[in-house]
């Protein structure tokens, strides 16, 4: 395909690769940042973007692989990497896409995410519905209890019950909720189908009815936020057992 057409993307819903061909400038970078977000909500895992026919035209449209990298590094079981033929070597990070990790082949770069496959993941098709925080929390308790973490199933059970509550109260979409380890911490996300992000401004006034799930999550979680997606946002947190939240083994 002519490389001196605007950047274009395909996807496969079967597959960890997307595909980039054409010419990225500024005025692709979000359509470019909007496919690789949906491929990482989609598929748990490392994503592959494969920039074989891609030519960047500016630092804009470079720098988005990283930027994506960085916004999925404390969702459940996410990554990326690139496959381009201008890499220094198998793994090497990419200079020309602000250090993302490289293989030079498509080949090379399956081979490296078949080689690292998921320790665990669980996810979780929920209706906003009462019930779906109880479904959540059954999820959370049955992954601390397979991966060996059970200082975080009382925390993560209270920081998943907000999340999910969240969804049902105020965005009324179906959600994806998915937990997975990453060596003694617990990532933890949900994924809904509204724009409107939540607003953290610290405590609620002690006369308030409301607006304590956000801070629960704050106290809970060593961090915490929310990723906007094509359809939707993701709010994420990370718990750790060495926190001051986490119950007693």
């Amino acid at each position: 395909m002519s490389t001196d057409v605007r950047c274009l993307v395909q996807t496969d819903e079967a597959s960890v690769v997307v595909r980039l061909t054409g010419v990225l400038d500024a005025s692709g970078v979000d359509l470019v940042r909007d496919a690789l977000l949906t491929q990482l909500c989609d598929h748990p895992g490392t994503v592959v973007a494969d920039v074989t026919e891609l030519r960047v035209a500016d630092p804009a449209g470079s720098g988005v692989f990283a930027d994506v990298r960085r916004e999925v590094a404390d969702w459940p079981a996410a990554d990326l990497l690139v496959c381009d033929p201008a890499a220094a070597g198998p793994g090497s990070p990419d200079a020309a896409l602000a250090g993302v990790p490289a293989w030079p082949t498509l080949d090379g770069a399956m081979a490296a995410v078949a080689a690292a496959p998921l320790a665990a993941v669980l996810t979780a098709e929920l209706a906003p519905q009462v019930g779906a925080a109880r479904q959540a929390r059954e999820l959370v308790n049955a992954g601390c209890q397979r991966w060996g973490l059970p200082a975080l199933a009382e925390p993560a059970c209270i920081a998943i019950t907000e999340m999910v509550n969240n969804v049902v109260a105020h965005a009324h979409t179906s959600m994806t909720v998915r937990l997975a380890p990453r060596g003694d911490a617990l990532q933890l996300a949900v994924r809904d189908h509204s724009a409107l992000r939540p607003a953290f401004v610290g405590p609620a006034p002690l006369t308030s009815t409301g607006g304590r799930g956000l801070l629960l999550i704050d106290t809970m979680a060593r961090r915490w936020g929310s990723s906007s997606v094509p359809d939707g946002k993701v709010v994420w947190c990370v718990l750790h057992p060495d926190d001051d939240t986490a119950s007693p083994g």
